[in-house]
């Protein structure tokens, strides 16, 4: 409980952290909101200005602005849009969603074919195959997400012409529920597969080094000797421990993963938090800018908690580590 107590807290002083920052940093960019607010690009009477930045506070020291805006996050109010004149929570919850789908469904495609095409590597590690699979990573890992994206738009857009390249709904669908799912299914693909392809080609990497070093220790040789079958020693006994490393890349490298998605839920005008950030960069919107810097930033600290819960899932040594250090602490 202590242990889960200061991560929450630990949590909490980083979130502080990041909505000061973001705030600042938006603050000394270049650019008044009052012209966007007031709907013209420079036009604007000064008198009409002046009115706009009294208004939403935007005439007030930076200490002020920062202090006001720090207390109404903590209520829960993230401001309203400037350009769509919603509240930000609303704007986010719209496209929480579709972002939560994209990067969840490539971290899973990347984590799963990732450690399976490592530890089939590690189990032939000079068959023909191996180098294949090895020549393919590499290549994988060196492409951009952009350009990645792009190519899929053309082979799909122009060749092959069997998935859609835009969106999440074809615009003229009508049907049931499930008939929604695999609209949203075919609409994925191709987001999910460039977003992916990256770290499926990383984690495949680190499983097969982790994987190889694994095979090689005093344990497996013991349950090898035991006469274990070698998918029994491979898949319940070294993959355990081989798999840990992934974890703790795949948690470390989340954040990586959404700014991944914001270009390309840009290439393929995916209805996510990327392109809402994107289209609020594009219109000056800094409420809600700093709601999905803010919003990007409770997803990273949640990933690192799950990842730390996952820690003791996956490694038993752990717990067992853990209650050795309260107990010691309370003698």
């Amino acid at each position: 409980m202590r242990t889960a107590a200061a991560k929450i807290a630990q949590s909490l002083g980083l979130i502080l952290a990041v909505i000061v920052l973001n705030f600042s940093l938006i603050h000394l960019a270049p650019g008044d909101p009052a012209v966007v607010i007031a709907g013209e690009s420079g036009a604007a009477s000064p008198e009409t200005l002046a009115q706009v930045r009294a208004d939403y506070g935007l005439d007030k020291p930076f200490v002020t602005q920062l202090g006001i805006y720090v207390g109404q996050v903590a209520r829960g109010d993230l401001g309203e849009s400037f350009f769509f004149g919603r509240s930000v929570t609303s704007l986010i919850a719209d496209r929480l969603w579709p972002t939560v789908l994209l990067v969840g469904t490539a971290l899973i495609f990347a984590i799963v074919l990732g450690v399976m095409a490592g530890t089939f590597t590690a189990r032939r590690p000079e068959s023909p195959a191996s180098h294949a699979v090895t020549v393919l990573a590499l290549i994988g890992y060196s492409m951009p997400v952009f350009w990645t994206g792009i190519l899929l738009v053309i082979l799909f857009a122009s060749v092959l012409k069997i998935l859609p390249i835009s969106g999440m709904h074809d615009v003229e669908f009508d049907g049931g529920l499930l008939a929604s799912w695999l609209d949203v299914a075919r609409h994925l693909v191709l987001p999910a597969l460039t977003l992916g392809v990256i770290y499926l080609a990383q984690y495949s990497r680190l499983s097969r080094a982790s994987m190889l070093e694994v095979l090689q220790s005093d344990y497996i040789r013991t349950a090898r000797a035991k006469g274990l079958a070698e998918k029994v020693v491979v898949y319940k006994h070294a993959l355990r421990n081989a798999v840990i490393p992934v974890v703790t890349i795949a948690g470390l490298q989340f954040g990586a993963l959404l700014s991944g998605a914001l270009l390309v839920e840009t290439v393929f005008n995916w209805p996510g938090l990327g392109r809402l950030a994107f289209d609020s960069i594009l219109r000056r919107d800094t409420p809600v800018l700093l709601g999905v810097l803010l919003m990007a930033a409770v997803m990273v600290v949640v990933a690192n908690l799950l990842t730390d819960l996952l820690y003791r899932v996956i490694d038993p040594r752990i717990r067992v580590g853990a209650r050795r250090t309260r107990t010691k602490v309370s003698t």
